[in-house]
């Protein structure tokens, strides 16, 4: 399983999402020091997340939430996940004209 099928299928379980969108943009990474002997690819990401496990929650604790799910993978394979979490509501607002 890839990175990604893994970082979806845990997502998916635990926050039930109404939309999951996870791009891979390890390939404007590849040359950076940082990467320097890591494996090319599935590295950075692009999360947006939009679930109602979010509800009550600040913006922060939405990360960090999403991070504890993703501890097991951040640990051994992430360099970077840069996360958009937002409620169905906050999702809405964003999506009207």
């Amino acid at each position: 399983m890839s990175m990604a099928e893994r970082i979806q299928a845990k997502l998916t379980a635990a926050l039930a999402p109404e939309r999951l969108d996870l791009v891979d943009d390890s390939a404007r990474h590849a040359g950076h020091a940082a990467m320097k002997g890591l494996p090319p690819g599935e590295t950075h990401f692009l999360l947006t997340v939009v679930s109602a496990r979010f509800e009550g929650l600040p913006r922060l604790q939405r990360q960090r939430l999403v991070y504890q799910i993703l501890a097991e993978e951040m640990a051994g394979g992430i360099h970077a996940l840069a996360i958009t979490a937002l409620t169905p509501e906050e999702n809405q607002r964003q999506s009207a004209p």
